[in-house]
C-alpha cells in the first residue's frame, strides 16, 4: 500500500476528464463472478494476497513470482488511459502499474516465442459462473510479441492511486487501451510464451463476434450494434469513437501487412 500513489508518467494524458471511481467501480464486466455489471460483493470473495504468477513456455527458465516481488523488481508508475468496451461504453482512468515489456524482459523469451498467452485464476468455490460449463474457463487472452512490446501495453496493479479493488481485476491485470476491453484480462496468474496463436476466451465462445485482435475501429460494427460512438460513464454523453481508441499513432504500425486479418473483432 505504501507504493501508492505512484509517480504519474506525464507522457500519458487525456483529452477528457477522468471517470469518477463511484461510476467505474460499480460498472464492471467480470464474468467469473456475475453476468451483470454488479460483481460486488461476489468478487470480494477472491483472495488476492499472496498471489503468484507462473511464467512458462518458450522462456529460458520457467519460474513463479509473487506480485509483490514482481513490483519490487520493476517499479510502478501511473498512467491516464482511455478504456473502450466492445459494448460501446467507455471510461478514462488512472492505472498504476508497469509496462508489460518489463515482464517480457524478465521472462527472457526464446526466439520461437510468437505470442503471450495469459490466463486468469480457476476457482469454482469462489467464482460461481465458473461452475457453468458453457464457458471455456479459465479466461484466456493473448497478444503478439510485438503488441506485448509496445509501450502502451501495461500491467496494472492499481487504480485511482491505490491497489486494485477486486472488481477491477486485482491484484494484477492487463490494460491495452487501443483494444476493446475484453482483451484486458483480469486477475492474471499465468503467462505462457508460445509459438501458436492462442484461442482466447471470447473467440472460443463466439468467434463470429469476438476474435483475437479486437482493435477499436468505429468504422466496423459489431454484428449486433454500431461502434461509431460510445457512452461515457458518469456523464452518459455519447461521443465519437476514434480509430484504435485514439492511440493510432503509437500502434497502427503493428498491423501493417495484416490487412486480411479480422483486426477489429
Amino acid at each position: 500500500g505504501n507504493l501508492y500513489p505512484a509517480p504519474r508518467n506525464q507522457a500519458y494524458t487525456l483529452d477528457r476528464a477522468v471517470t469518477a471511481e463511484k461510476y467505474s467501480g460499480n460498472y464492471n464486466n467480470f464474468y467469473e463472478f456475475s453476468l451483470s455489471k454488479t460483481v460486488l460483493p461476489e468478487a470480494n470473495a477472491l483472495k488476492t494476497k499472496p498471489w503468484t504468477i507462473k511464467i512458462d513456455g518458450l522462456v529460458e527458465k520457467p519460474f513463479e513470482i509473487e506480485v509483490e516481488e514482481l513490483i519490487r523488481k520493476v517499479g510502478l508508475e501511473e498512467r491516464l488511459y482511455r478504456h473502450r468496451c466492445v459494448e460501446a461504453w467507455s471510461m478514462s482512468v488512472p492505472w498504476t502499474g508497469f509496462p508489460l515489456a518489463k515482464l517480457v524482459a524478465l521472462a527472457k523469451p526464446l526466439s520461437g516465442a510468437k505470442y503471450l498467452q495469459m490466463q486468469t485464476f480457476m476457482d469454482k468455490a469462489v467464482a460461481p459462473v465458473q461452475r457453468q460449463f458453457i464457458y471455456p474457463w479459465p479466461y484466456t487472452e493473448g497478444l503478439t510479441m510485438a503488441e506485448a512490446g509496445n509501450d502502451l501495453a501495461f500491467m496494472a496493479t492499481g487504480i485511482y492511486g491505490k491497489p486494485l479493488p477486486n472488481q477491477f481485476g486485482a491484484p494484477i491485470r492487463l490494460a491495452v487501451p487501443w483494444k476493446y476491453g475484453f482483451k484486458s484480462i483480469k486477475s492474471i496468474n499465468k503467462i505462457s510464451f508460445v509459438e501458436a496463436r492462442p484461442k482466447t476466451f471470447w473467440e472460443g465462445l463466439q468467434s463470429a463476434e469476438y476474435g483475437f485482435w479486437a482493435n477499436v475501429n468505429p468504422a466496423v460494427s459489431h454484428p449486433r450494434w454500431s461502434q461509431a460512438s460510445e457512452r461515457v460513464l458518469g456523464t452518459e454523453q455519447r461521443v465519437p469513437t476514434l480509430i484504435y481508441n485514439g492511440y493510432g499513432e503509437q500502434v497502427a504500425d503493428l498491423y501493417k501487412g495484416l490487412e486480411k486479418e479480422r483486426l477489429f473483432v
